[in-house]
């Protein structure tokens, strides 16, 4: 699988399983509890930051993993 593909699947699932989750939570809570949309309203705030945090964190390991390490960038010095 091309590191595109995988990449996309990772943002995908950082972006689906918060969201669905908090979709089905906050719907249950809040007919437990009778405080229709307010728990349904915060699980999905909540799912979004951590939707964010997720994509963040897949976006910077790829672009680590792309990046020449800063070793391999520095010239050596010359001898004159």
């Amino acid at each position: 699988m091309s590191d595109a593909l995988k990449i996309f699947f990772r943002v995908s699932t950082w972006v689906a399983i918060p969201i669905i989750i908090s979709l089905i939570a906050g719907k249950w809570l809040d007919a437990q509890f009778g405080t229709s949309p307010w728990i349904f309203l915060t699980a999905t705030g909540v799912a979004f930051i951590v939707s964010i945090y997720g994509i963040t964190k897949v976006i910077k390991d790829y672009i680590r993993s792309i990046t020449p390490a800063k070793k391999e960038l520095e010239v050596p010095p010359t001898k004159d």
